[in-house]
């Protein structure tokens, strides 16, 4: 929907967007996001952060991990990325993508999350493991 409302998902455009447009963005109806604010401030922090540190290519974030530990390491370092969406998201790029350096299973989440959904009922069960998991924070 995102590239629909801008005609493009460039991370370079993006992180030089007006922060208002963005936000006006991510708030037309239906918003974008729960915290329509909040993801607009987020998406255009990753984005810069895409085109800082990888050059405008976020697929070099997995693409050019020399392993396991630095692919969770260059995750890790987007903004916004603590440590369970790190493990969240290398065990989405691993099942989903067949991205798998060496040593990826140790940074791979090990509870049903997001990675493990393909059907509505996984789905389901996947948000009463974070909300189980949340409650025991």
């Amino acid at each position: 929907e995102l590239k629909r409302r801008l005609g493009h998902l460039d991370a370079g455009e993006i992180a030089r967007m007006d922060p208002e447009r963005l936000d006006k963005i991510f708030r037309e109806r239906p918003a974008l996001h729960r915290f329509p604010g909040s993801m607009a401030r987020r998406v255009q922090a990753m984005c810069a952060a895409i085109v800082n540190d990888y050059g405008g290519d976020a697929g070099s974030v997995w693409r050019d991990a020399r392993d396991g530990d630095d692919l969770a390491a260059r995750i890790k370092k987007l903004p916004g990325f603590g440590d369970m969406k790190v493990r969240i998201l290398v065990a989405v790029l691993a099942k989903k993508f067949d991205v798998k350096p060496e040593g990826w299973e140790k940074h791979a989440a090990t509870w049903h999350s997001v990675a493990d959904v393909d059907s509505a009922e996984s789905m389901a069960h996947a948000r009463d493991v974070k909300r189980e998991m949340k409650a025991k924070q």
